[in-house]
């Protein structure tokens, strides 16, 4: 239990012992003339140790005439003063008055102030002594010191310390001394929340400046710092953690400081530190919660079950009015609450704070705390917030409830872009919960679509789909609609295009349905832009470019219609990859406007943002600019999820194999199109990019010398026509018979392309093929025939910028002679022979690792992401929410698929493989 404060026997003796004392020093009205004192909690880093902070001391430095220090208890006011004057050697020249409750007296304040300025040697030849006497007011002091300071010539400071401890009459004197002093005298007044002493006059007139709460928070290094002087040293994600929750508040920071030197455990200490902890509890209840009236107090304990309150709300679990003027005076009164829009209307309380009046609720009325969150719960369901809706129908353990309302509210959550959110919030469900109620089994298999695998949300969807024929009658349609949502997404995702015409088609039904059953009404629209989208994507994937642009185009009009910038999101993305057969400036276009919707909104993450991304990398890469594309398809790679994004990882793999070819690193690129060839396996139809990867595999090994292994894969195609009479394998047989001398038959090998009969969709591809036809012709001894295919590859390649054919099959004294003849692309063929003469000789090392002999598992695959960070294996265990022992598990069998020994040797060889990134540099912004 903790104790209260005046009600525990030995509080005031603990306290002392940690420093908590109220006392500045031993004499509150002196000039600082001797050695700085240990000050109370606030930014003292120990005994004899303080953290230097040089940003603070030059805006004291540099303020102007008035400085005001505005910021809650325990945020290092008095320390930062005292080190100031110390540090800059102000002794002699500032006057520091501690202004204590018992100065609320004027004439005990204005007897404090003179004589701590008669202490500093500007003061002392013309600051008269003053002795108290019945009748002496402050006002009259006030009026004799200004008299006494007007002939001051050097400058003199006055600090003033708790200013908020002062009685209006104090205020009023002391305004009336800062306005009409010398320009010599200089006010650096300190408390807790804003005190009325008219500065908005000196706010005008540029004299005034102000320090306040968030410029007084330590930053992550100071936070290290003073734990440092404190002789304890934290790793840098438990410092991290700790800086985090305490929000940099600096008497937080000192007492997590006070009890980690010397505990046994650190690292769990700081993790778990927190308002609730003895020291911090003892302190918010001194010097915050125990100061409230009454019927403040009771607001704050019943509404810190909240992330974040109004007005309207905190009146309800109090059932007294007038709770938003109270909310909004204990912010300006710095007592931990901060408001969160600019009309102060909606608030949070410090993290720190919450903690204790959360366990002090539990105290005081451990029978309301369920009653609380369900009428929380009830409340922000109705008003639209519905993620908190539910968290607090979970604090509440109302399971029904919390079911109820992610179920019900979950379609609209998905079209907002929230799946973070429903995945912490199912994750605060009971275990097994999810099996026993469809609806949830449905939103968990839409969790996995987005997060886990495919193969784990067919179970789930299976298992809502069973168990939705025992759903009550008035909750199945709602449940209907969940299988259809969830269908449609998991068809989307498998490029299924059949199954997403099938589930779109149910969705417009249900659309154009009465809705009865259907507890989310109003989606029509939201629905129909979704399925038009999701047609787009799947058309996308499955190669029909002609059909998924319009559909894109009419579901991303109707998103910014309604007003649904996820969705509009996610079109633009996948329409900027469909541009990519049209015009690349087009697809880089719409890719950027893309990724500024996700960066907008926290979507950096999504499937489509890296479709955005990548396609903009991919623009790049066959431009041969290759710094530049690095960033795209970096930021393409970071949060690659095979299982779970099949379709979208193959094109990631397919463009980081172009940039790295663009590079000259053959090699490299060779195993990007190995990893990526497999995960066409994950698909319901052939993915548009797999011929294009297949040719450039067989490209990488030409290059590589492995004609044999080049010939060896092209005879393993599948024998049906589609992969054979592709422009793209046609080609690849092209290159192939080049590499092994016989021109005639690489001719023979194109002419379907070139005339039509086999297409290549992207005029860059067919400008390959031309190509190669020039340099066939060329061997051949047909020079027209060979300048003809040039000047016709160069007619495709020019209106796009595109390079990369050239380097890729260099012919450089084909270029020498062609430009001596008439052509319209001289510029262009100057840019290529510069590009040839500087280009990167082909990577020829013999030291690519050998494929998988054994596909790695789900979960290793999950364990694999983690080993190039600097997790230990414990952590990667907490971060996955899985044993230690598991985690070594997965390890050991990652060492044996991967044939290493080490964590280093295993990342390396992933990378080679493409089961990683290939570099852990983070794209920029």
């Amino acid at each position: 239990m903790i104790a209260r404060s005046g009600r525990h026997p030995g509080r005031r003796q603990f306290l002392a012992r940690l420093r908590f004392r109220r006392e500045k020093c031993n004499d509150q009205t002196v000039g600082l003339n001797g050695p700085e004192l240990t000050a109370k909690v606030g930014g003292g880093a120990g005994p004899g140790g303080v953290v230097a902070r040089p940003a603070l001391f030059g805006r004291l430095d540099e303020s102007a005439r008035v400085t005001m220090l505005s910021a809650p208890a325990g945020s290092g006011k008095t320390v930062l003063l005292r080190s100031w004057i110390s540090q800059r050697r102000l002794a002699g020249r500032a006057a520091y008055v501690a202004a204590g409750r018992e100065e609320r007296d004027p004439q005990r304040f204005w007897l404090s102030v003179v004589t701590a300025l008669r202490a500093t040697a500007p003061g002392a030849g013309l600051v008269g002594a003053v002795t108290g006497a019945p009748g002496l007011d402050g006002q009259t002091i006030a009026e004799q010191l200004l008299a006494d300071l007007a002939g001051l010539e050097d400058e003199l400071w006055l600090v003033v310390d708790d200013v908020h401890e002062l009685g209006e009459e104090s205020l009023r004197q002391l305004e009336l001394l800062v306005m009409r002093a010398p320009q010599g005298l200089r006010f650096v007044l300190a408390a807790r929340h804003d005190v009325r002493l008219g500065l908005h006059r000196l706010r005008l007139d540029g004299e005034l400046t102000e320090i306040r709460d968030g410029d007084l928070r330590f930053s992550l290094a100071e936070a290290g710092e003073l734990l440092a002087t404190a002789g304890t040293k934290l790793p840098p994600s438990a410092l991290a953690g700790l800086h985090q929750r305490t929000e940099g508040w600096a008497a937080g920071l000192r007492l997590a400081a006070l009890s980690l030197a010397g505990h046994p455990e650190p690292e769990r200490f700081a993790a778990e530190f927190s308002g609730t902890e003895r020291t911090v509890a003892e302190y918010l209840l001194a010097e915050v919660l125990d100061r409230q009236p009454a019927q403040v107090r009771m607001l704050l304990l019943r509404t810190s079950i909240l992330e974040r309150v109004n007005g309207e709300l905190a009146s309800l679990l109090t059932g007294a009015e007038g709770a938003e003027r109270i909310l909004q005076d204990l912010e300006a009164a710095g007592a931990f609450v901060v408001s969160l829009d600019a009309a102060r209307s909606w608030f949070r309380y410090h993290q720190m704070f919450a903690g204790l009046l959360r366990l002090e609720l539990r105290r005081t009325e451990p029978g309301a705390v369920a009653g609380l969150h369900r009428t929380a719960a009830e409340w922000l369901a109705g008003h639209g917030y519905l993620v908190e809706a539910v968290r607090q129908a979970q604090d509440a353990e109302g399971w029904d409830l919390a079911a109820q309302l992610l179920t019900d509210h979950w379609p609209a959550l998905h079209l907002d872009g929230q799946a973070s959110a429903v995945h912490e919030l199912l994750a605060g469900f009971p275990s097994g919960l999810a099996a026993a109620d469809a609806g949830l089994a449905a939103v968990a298999a839409a969790d996995e679509l987005a997060r886990g695998s495919l193969e784990a949300a067919e179970g789930y969807l299976g298992q809502a789909q069973r168990g939705s024929q025992s759903v009550p009658e008035a909750r199945r349609g709602q449940v209907r609609l969940l299988l259809g949502l969830v269908g449609l997404l998991l068809a989307r995702q498998r490029a299924d295009l059949p199954a997403v015409t099938e589930q779109a088609a149910r969705l417009e039904a249900m659309v154009q349905a009465s809705g009865a059953g259907i507890a989310v009404t109003g989606l029509g629209e939201d629905l129909r832009a979704l399925a038009l989208i999701s047609l787009g994507i799947a058309e996308f994937w499955a190669d029909a470019p002609d059909d998924a642009r319009p559909n894109l185009e009419r579901g991303i009009a109707l998103a910014r219609q309604i007003r649904r910038p996820y969705l509009e999101f996610t079109g633009l993305a996948y329409l900027a990859a469909t541009n990519l057969l049209w015009s690349t400036a087009r697809a880089v276009e719409l890719g950027t406007q893309a990724v500024e919707l996700a960066e907008r909104h926290g979507w950096a993450s999504e499937p489509a943002a890296r479709v955005a991304s990548v396609t903009i990398g991919a623009v790049l890469a066959y431009q041969v600019r290759p710094a530049e594309a690095e960033p795209w398809v970096k930021r393409a790679e970071r949060f690659l999820s095979t299982e779970t994004e099949p379709a979208v990882v193959l094109a990631i793999r397919y463009v980081r194999g172009v940039l790295e070819l663009a590079r000259g690193r053959t090699t490299q690129a060779l195993a990007a199109f190995e990893a990526g060839v497999p995960l066409s396996r994950h698909l319901a139809s052939r993915h548009y990019l797999l011929p294009p990867t297949r040719e450039l595999l067989v490209h990488s090994l030409l290059r590589l010398g492995e004609t044999d292994r080049a010939a060896r894969f092209l005879t393993g195609l599948n024998d049906s026509d589609e992969d054979r009479s592709h422009g793209t394998t046609r080609n690849s047989t092209a290159a192939l018979c080049l590499a092994q001398g016989d021109p005639q038959a690489a001719t023979a090998a194109l002419a379907p392309v070139l005339d039509g009969t086999a297409p290549l969709a992207w005029p860059a591809r067919k400008a390959q093929a031309f190509l190669l036809e020039a340099i066939a012709r060329d061997a051949l001894g047909d020079q027209a025939a060979a300048e003809t295919a040039l000047e016709r590859a160069l007619d495709l390649a020019e209106p796009d910028g595109v390079l990369l054919p050239f380097l890729l099959y260099p012919a450089p004294s084909l270029f020498e002679r062609h430009v001596r003849h008439r052509t319209a692309h001289a510029s262009l063929i100057a840019e290529i022979q510069a590009l040839l003469l500087a280009g990167t000789r082909p990577d020829r090392s013999p030291t690519r690792p050998e494929p998988l002999r054994e596909p790695l598992s789900g979960s290793e695959v999950r364990v694999l992401r983690y080993l190039p960070t600097n997790l230990t294996t414990p952590e990667i265990a907490r971060e996955l929410s899985v044993s230690t022992n598991t985690v070594k598990t997965h390890i050991r069998n990652l060492y044996v698929k991967l044939g290493t020994h080490r964590r280093a040797e295993a990342v390396d060889t992933a990378r080679a493989l493409g089961l990683l990134a290939p570099s852990r540099t983070a794209a920029p912004a």
